[in-house]
């Protein structure tokens, strides 16, 4: 069973993003719409001092993980505490990042697919390798860099 935090945080998370689907349904007549990242008229959107604070946690954690993911020397118990650490800066984005409502509606695309790669490396996604959960968590970064002002920012390099 989820714990209520994560399930109030899921909440929070799809809240704004189900009504922007719900429009956009309505619009395409009920054709399936998927959320896209997009730059600010060509810039990168702004950001305040929490996302990039839990940005950089975040990367700490999946930086410091993903070559022993790579090489299949992670245990069930490093993927789960590392699923633990991203949800609780994740938690705190929700809590404290306040950004235009734009941007806001862009980062939700980037924390959705970070809280996706977080329930692959927790292995709830039976289907999946936990190892995957977390390169998909590095992608989500790097989407993150490319969409998102924060300066001194780096790729998390993906080969292995």
């Amino acid at each position: 069973m989820k714990s209520p935090k994560l399930l109030l945080l899921a909440i929070a998370l799809a809240l704004p993003l189900t009504t922007l689907a719900g429009e956009a349904v309505k619009h395409e007549h009920d054709a399936a719409v998927q959320a896209k990242l997009e730059l600010n008229a060509g810039k990168k959107w702004t950001t305040d001092a929490p996302l990039r604070q839990a940005m950089n946690n975040i990367r700490t954690t999946v930086t410091t993980a993903l070559p022993a993911a790579h090489s299949g020397k992670l245990t069930p118990a490093q993927y789960d505490a590392l699923g633990n650490d991203v949800s609780g800066q994740i938690t705190y984005i929700v809590q404290n990042c306040k950004l235009d409502p734009k941007a806001d509606a862009q980062l939700h695309i980037v924390v959705g697919d970070i809280m996706n790669g977080i329930d692959t490396a927790t292995g709830k996604q039976h289907d999946q390798e936990r190892a995957l959960g977390v390169v998909k968590i590095a992608q989500s970064l790097n989407s993150y860099g490319k969409y998102f002002d924060h300066a001194g920012w780096k790729a998390i390099d993906l080969a292995h």
